[in-house]
């Protein structure tokens, strides 16, 4: 097999252990960019410190000497994979004036580079102004945090808008919890939690919630205020840490001592989240009206907590009224009165909880690190393709929507909400998925799944055959059974069953005997069928019957029924529109499908001929110019009218995945793989919004993709099509050497070199 050749990125940052802002933020997007793209791209480190700590590092910068910045640049010409440098920029990172000795690096360069401002001042004087200059003309993109720094760098500094990126600062994905489910961790769950977290120096300006805690005090008796960090170690002289000292004797002073907690650590991520996500109210306090970009402020957002924050360029843009209150800095009243009418009103709190989660979850790590290879894409001309690593197999929330009935049809962000019932559609998707997964993976424990789903279709079926689809909570048939068309459920339970029965080499016996009795007597109601889904979905199982079976009446059902189909397709194909009906709704690709299966049954050639000129068609209409777009769910896609751009289902992609690893394994056709390979990459980022649509630590899938947001829901039809998806992308996969998904190529972007600029150059060396 070809030997698949990583490019590398160096990021020029402080890497842990040293305790800074700027390397927690590139080491979790250093492990964001490996987690998502690790298969074709591999960060390095160059380390800035005097003497390395970081066994991660594959150079060493001393930031203090300037021979260095050439040697190193030097050594990092001289190693081809190396595509692009990225320097995380802070001005007193870099040794000499303004950091000035960073133009020693820059100037003995010759890779594409793109820098992230993790200071962006407004109204700079000339020398700064002229400096920022400097460093713009060596790059080839520039990446801010807010959109804010966007434009005073565009407007104060005059740099080219054209090399400007915003991408906010990313955070961690965390389960949504209320603090009471979180509290007892740490044994204060008789305690109204306010947190702030960083590491402690005299601009997060800790006195002033200090200073509003005896008001806040009197109205709620149990607040208990953490203060998260250790001190800034550049603070700490002599072993002498003042700033902690003057805190800490203003509790003194003040008398609350068992209304404030030092923690004293840099706690790994996971135990700050719990802290965060225990947290009642969290205050941000910081003092600097030029901070452009908060890391700490980002993280407890995406804990969910409802926020009281001094106002800074990152706060003003990202805190709105649903989710906190922005105060003056240094004004403790002000976050007394906030802090209050937080705790005063349950629903208030709550409801900007769920506000801030929802607003954060586009800030993902996951999300950023696509923003950011995005950005790489457009800014080197020759660069190889990048590709999607495919996550890992997670059936965590499969299993939490489980119950000993069936799947819970519907979740409230990633909790199961049993109230919403059960549907037969659902179960019989979860036993399709679940079925693959024990094929695929042979795990006993997947049989205790498979028993409860099939239980459930039983459950369902009436003595005519057909079934009922909808069962409430306490497993009593809804009224809907009654008003509702069941065809396509009923079709999808058949295609359950048929793909159950096709396992019978690997599944229990007793597990085939109850699908297969299901199954017979749907032929009651089978051939009675009209609506072309139902009869695709049905087409679908019966294939799969047959191919365990090998019982040729099957096949002169599958005609019937494919006949209908062709009747549809007569009826309706015109010039430019190959098509069943006069609209495309939901499903789509299971009409083909079903055309290709009765073609692999009958070698008849009409069948052939339809499946691929309507799957052609279909295709044309959701992958355009290297991009994937379902049809959309908000009024479909009807002939001669103005299509919908917005509302997008994990559903209609995941059905897309399967038709074109059908068709792909059946003529062997490039194209088609590499469109179920660009299909799928919709639910890793590749999409309108550039998000990715499922819960890494749990499995879960979103609910849809919208115009400007993901519905975060995480239902069971969503989460069990995205594991179907994914276990057909597991089947064809070699993992070691093809588990990726290829991004469309930018290759327009010329690369800018204000080098030759005369002006540029003087500066530079003035300040060398």
């Amino acid at each position: 097999m070809k030997k698949i050749t990583k490019d590398k990125i160096v990021f020029v940052s402080t890497v842990p252990p040293t305790e800074c802002g700027i390397a927690t933020f590139t080491k979790d997007l250093v492990a964001a960019i490996s987690k998502g793209f690790g298969d074709s791209l591999e960060p390095i480190f160059c380390d800035l410190t005097v003497n390395s700590k970081s066994s991660n590092s594959y150079y060493s910068l001393n930031p203090n000497d300037k021979k260095d910045y050439i040697n190193i640049a030097k050594k990092i010409n001289n190693e081809p994979s190396i595509k692009i440098v990225h320097i995380q920029h802070e001005f007193g990172l870099f040794g000499g004036k303004l950091g000035s000795y960073l133009l020693f690096f820059l100037e003995a360069l010759n890779k594409p580079v793109i820098f992230t401002f993790h200071s962006v001042i407004p109204n700079p004087d000339n020398q700064l102004k002229s400096f920022v200059q400097v460093l713009a003309s060596y790059s080839n993109s520039i990446i801010v945090m807010t959109k804010q720094s966007e434009e005073i760098l565009s407007n104060d500094y005059q740099i080219d808008a054209n090399i400007i990126s915003y991408i906010p600062h990313g955070i961690h994905i965390v389960n949504y919890a209320e603090p009471a489910e979180i509290k007892p961790k740490f044994n204060l769950e008789n305690r109204t939690l306010l947190s702030t977290f960083g590491l402690l120096g005299s601009g997060k300006s800790i006195e002033t919630a200090l200073h509003a805690l005896p008001k806040i005090i009197k109205h709620t008796p149990n607040v208990l205020y953490l203060i998260i960090g250790k001190t800034h170690p550049n603070l700490v002289k002599n072993n002498s840490d003042s700033y902690r000292d003057y805190l800490e004797q203003l509790v003194v002073d003040n008398k609350l001592n068992n209304h404030v907690l030092f923690i004293n650590n840099y706690l790994e991520i996971n135990h700050l989240l719990d802290y965060l996500k225990a947290t009642d109210v969290y205050l941000f306090t910081s003092k600097d009206p030029n901070q452009a970009v908060s890391g700490t402020f980002a993280y407890a957002m995406s804990c969910a907590c409802p926020m009281v924050a001094t106002s800074i360029p990152h706060t003003k843009e990202v805190l709105t009224p649903d989710t906190g209150f922005l105060i003056d800095i240094e004004n403790s009243d002000q976050l007394a009165k906030a802090v209050i009418t937080l705790l005063t009103n349950n629903s208030l709190r709550k409801s900007m909880a769920i506000n801030a989660f929802q607003k954060t979850r586009e800030f993902s790590w996951e999300n950023i690190a696509v923003k950011h290879v995005n950005t790489y894409n457009k800014n080197i001309d020759k660069f190889s393709d990048v590709k999607y690593k495919y996550p890992s197999i997670n059936l965590s929330h499969i299993k939490a929507l489980t119950t000993n009935l069936g799947i819970i049809q519907f979740s409230k962000i990633c909790k199961p909400d049993i109230t919403t019932g059960y549907t037969l559609d659902d179960n019989a998707r979860a036993l399709i998925s679940m079925s693959m997964h024990y094929k695929m993976f042979n795990k006993k424990e997947d049989l205790f799944y498979i028993n409860i789903y099939l239980n459930f279709i039983e459950r369902c079926q009436q003595t005519s055959g057909s079934f009922i689809n909808y069962v409430d909570q306490n497993n009593n048939s809804h009224i809907q059974n009654s008003y509702v068309n069941l065809d396509d459920s009923n079709a999808r339970a058949v295609w359950a069953l048929g793909y159950v029965i096709s396992l019978k080499k690997e599944l229990p016996e007793a597990i085939i005997s109850k699908a297969t009795i299901c199954l017979l007597k749907c032929s009651q109601w089978i051939p009675g069928l009209l609506s072309p889904r139902s009869i695709g979905f049905v087409i679908k199982g019966l294939y799969f019957y047959y191919n365990a079976t090998k019982e040729k009446y099957v096949i002169s059902i599958i005609e019937k029924l494919s006949k209908k189909l062709i009747t549809n397709y007569d009826v309706y194909t015109k010039k430019d529109w190959n098509w069943f009906e006069n609209y495309m709704t939901y499903a789509n690709s299971i009409l083909p499908e079903a055309m290709l299966y009765t073609y692999l049954l009958t070698k008849k050639e009409v069948y052939k001929k339809i499946a691929i000129e309507s799957f052609d068609f279909l295709l044309s209409k959701m992958f355009n110019n290297g991009h994937f777009k379902t049809i959309s769910n908000n009024g479909w896609y009807h002939k001669e009218k103005i299509v919908n751009q917005f509302g997008e289902q994990p559903i209609d992609v995941s059905y897309t995945v399967q038709a074109l690893d059908v068709f792909y394994k059946a003529f062997k056709k490039e194209h088609y793989k590499v469109k179920m390979e660009l299909a799928f990459s919709w639910f890793l980022g590749k999409n309108q919004l550039g998000q990715i649509m499922y819960n890494p630590i749990i499995g879960g899938c979103y609910d849809g993709l919208e115009k400007n947001n993901v519905n975060l829901n995480q239902g069971a039809e969503s989460t069990v099509c995205y594991l179907i998806a994914r276990l057909v992308m597991q089947q064809n996969l070699n993992i070691k050497q093809k588990n990726v998904v290829i991004i469309n190529k930018q290759k327009d972007f010329t690369l800018l070199d204000y080098r030759k600029n005369k002006k540029y150059s003087s500066i530079a060396y003035n300040y060398s």
